[in-house]
């Protein structure tokens, strides 16, 4: 049995195949997650995505599942928030075999308590880790039992109630799903009356033979941007490996901000649920909370990591949460995570808009600022650099500071700039965002800062 340490992830378990996670590690996941999520008693719905080694991985788990007395509801090729949608309407925990975005030779696993709600190291994968260090396999009285169950037209139809994409103008839209589950759940979800989908590699290959499926990187946006520029199309949608994020081309074929979408959405949901609180990660743009505020909610401002957006929407009762990192988050959707869903309030919000507007003006007023996306810097010792960064720049006239999560430096006098220094989890880099009233201003703050952190220069904003 390996160690499973260097498979453990804060948020799931990921690793090469099968050098890290074989059909022996699956199994001894499955039959401790029996234990820990269902309580040794009950059922624990399995779904996973295309990649090669997922059914075999599943079939594993699910091995181990019912060794340990417990029932499984096989869900089969399902994106991961469909898994989620499973986990929610079967009142169950649920397993998502996928690697997300990771490259072909990855697999991995998501896991959920009933109702969608999350497992991270600190809320049950340490727990199964510890249990499974244990190694006590105690017999049962009987085997749990298997049940395959297809899930992708009840999915469908609950997004559909949660949204309302019908009637308005007809819309063009090409979606990339970049050989990825949305080629499995879009034909379902976005086959309505006056959308005109135009696809791009549809075929669930997880080989990932066109570009990977991680459209947070641009170079894997080149090909829709393109498509929605030869079609004309009205838009254009990049989901991921597993279809759990969504990223959006506009009418022009430019990458649409994260932080507009998220802006877009919390007016939507709003409008639906007056006064509510919406949460935010803390690198979300500016105009996120202020466009919040100025519709009547109540901004909410927290870490990043999608286990932290839903735990604070649980303690909240807010209606919606969004990341700058393309996952948007739906109370009514058991607060789990969907691009799809974030997808829908996109369409729906275009096909409605009175005016006829483009998506590029429809989306204009929620683009204020300028920001310069992630940036990574390798460095020896984050905590120094940090407190160096905190010194050149946080004891100047009108500043604030905060360490929420790493370092967040904000001035509140004109032009208005922020930037958030935080350190990774996983690798010695610092993460910087910057966001100024303006590019010059975002230029001047980003690369002042940067020579500090590089050691270049002292630096001042």
């Amino acid at each position: 049995m390996r160690d499973l340490a260097p498979i453990l992830k804060a948020y799931d378990i990921r690793g090469v195949v099968p050098d890290e996670l074989d059909d022996e590690t699956a199994r001894a996941i499955g039959w401790a997650a029996a234990h820990v999520l269902a309580g040794g008693s009950g059922a624990l719905v399995v779904g996973h995505d295309m990649r090669p080694t997922s059914p075999q991985l599943a079939a594993a788990f699910a091995d181990g599942v019912t060794a340990a007395g417990v029932d499984v509801v096989m869900a089969g090729l399902t994106s991961t928030d469909q898994l989620y949608y499973a986990s929610g309407a079967l009142g169950l925990p649920g397993a998502m075999f996928t690697a997300s975005h990771n490259p072909a030779r990855y697999n991995g696993i998501k896991l959920c308590r009933a109702g969608a709600a999350p497992v991270g190291y600190d809320t049950g994968l340490s727990e199964i880790q510890a249990l499974i260090g244990d190694g006590v396999d105690s017999p049962v009285a009987a085997r749990g039992r298997v049940e395959h169950r297809d899930t992708l037209r009840d999915y469908a139809a609950h997004l559909h109630s949660l949204v309302d994409v019908t009637g308005g103008r007809p819309l063009t839209v090409v979606v990339d799903a970049g050989n990825g589950m949305a080629g499995h759940t879009v034909p379902a979800v976005l086959d309505l009356p006056g959308l005109t989908v135009v696809p791009l590699y549809f075929e669930l290959d997880g080989t990932f033979p066109n570009h990977e499926a991680n459209p947070i990187d641009p170079a894997n946006l080149v090909d829709l941007q393109a498509a929605v520029r030869e079609h004309g199309a009205d838009l254009g949608l990049a989901f991921d490996g597993d279809a759990d994020r969504c990223f959006v081309v506009d009418d022009r074929g430019e990458p649409v901000s994260p932080s507009a979408l998220t802006a877009l959405i919390a007016v939507r949901e709003l409008e639906r649920s007056p006064g509510a609180r919406v949460v935010h990660n803390l690198i979300t743009s500016k105009a996120v909370p202020e466009i919040i505020a100025e519709h009547g909610g109540t901004p909410v401002r927290t870490r990043v990591g999608h286990s932290l957006i839903k735990q604070t929407m649980a303690e909240t009762g807010a209606v919606f949460g969004g990341e700058h990192s393309g996952h948007f988050y739906f109370r009514d959707f058991w607060r789990a995570d969907s691009g799809m869903l974030a997808a829908l309030h996109t369409l729906a919000a275009l096909r409605a808009d009175a005016a006829g507007r483009p998506l590029s003006q429809l989306l204009a007023p929620y683009e204020r600022y300028v920001a310069s996306g992630e940036i990574n810097s390798t460095v020896d010792d984050a905590e120094a650099v940090t407190a160096r960064v905190e010194e050149a720049f946080g004891k100047a006239p009108d500043v604030v500071t905060d360490q929420l999560d790493g370092l967040t430096v904000e001035f509140t006098g004109t032009p208005m700039w922020w930037f958030n220094l935080r350190p990774s989890n996983t690798e010695p880099l610092l993460r910087l965002n910057v966001e100024g009233a303006d590019r010059a201003v975002m230029e001047r703050v980003r690369d002042d800062v940067l020579r500090v952190v590089r050691g270049t220069g002292e630096g001042a904003a």
